[in-house]
């Protein structure tokens, strides 16, 4: 049994996806601390005049810096929501499948619910289905038995629910890798690969390609019944743990 474990961030890019769509289990990582000005509160579109930044205000507390994701309230005193509808639509109202796919992100932006956790997990969880991606997904906030901290805390997870197989993201081998080859994964007797993903050009408006924007991109340029196919044409085979150490390391 394959799974993949990662935080549940903003409108995510493509290998976010292809992620989930490569493992039978996908865990969100709701129960870790939210890092300020990351990918778990912001992403990116391409607009008229370039990269166009997204970003979700959160409620500051005195514990900021020590706040977990499914702990952390969306800041709706502020009327980021419909920003970011408005310039989502400046954006995309020329695209071919603007009419297909504006309203369905709308919707999911403008939903009512005011927890960072859940409000990125039902975006990613309706993007998922809309494409035809359909795996078991799971809250790690939701789990009993887990514990500890980075690789060990992934290694817990995994053998909560059953897994001996885990596909990781290139930017966690700084940890995964630290200590020893595999971490914890390895010495509690998981195979362990990373995702190996080359970001697919396609057409996109107002010059030159620009990769690593939101999904939502790649969906008003080519639509629900495409993305998927164009998404997985980034995919190569994914390098086990051994041969990314000696080669990326």
């Amino acid at each position: 049994m394959k799974c993949s474990i990662m935080q549940p961030t903003y409108l995510p890019w493509l290998g976010y996806f292809d992620l989930i769509d490569q493992v039978d289990i996908f865990v969100f990582l709701d129960n870790v601390q939210v890092v300020k000005r990351s990918w778990h509160v912001r992403n990116r579109i391409k607009a008229s005049q370039g990269e166009l930044n997204l970003t979700i205000p959160i409620k500051k507390t005195k514990y900021r810096d020590k706040t977990l994701f499914c702990e952390t309230h969306l800041n709706n005193e502020q009327n980021w929501r419909n920003k970011h509808v408005k310039s989502i639509e400046l954006a995309y109202k020329k695209a071919p499948f603007f009419n297909e796919v504006y309203l369905f992100v709308k919707d999911l932006i403008e939903c009512s619910e005011s927890i960072l956790s859940k409000f990125n997990i039902n975006i990613i969880k309706k993007i998922s289905s809309k494409m035809g991606i359909c795996k078991e997904l799971i809250n790690a906030s939701q789990l009993e038995n887990i514990s500890g901290k980075k690789d060990t805390l992934l290694a817990s997870i995994c053998k909560e629910i059953g897994c001996d197989y885990y596909l990781a993201v290139k930017g966690s081998a700084g940890y995964l890798e630290k200590n020893s080859p595999g971490g914890e994964l390895v010495k509690n007797g998981l195979n362990l690969s990373y995702q190996n993903y080359d970001h697919p050009v396609y057409n996109q408006p107002y010059g030159d390609f620009i990769p690593y924007m939101s999904i939502i991109d790649l969906l008003f340029n080519h639509g629900f019944e495409n993305t998927l196919e164009i998404l997985k044409s980034g995919r190569k085979k994914s390098i086990d743990y051994l041969s990314f150490r000696k080669n990326h390391l």
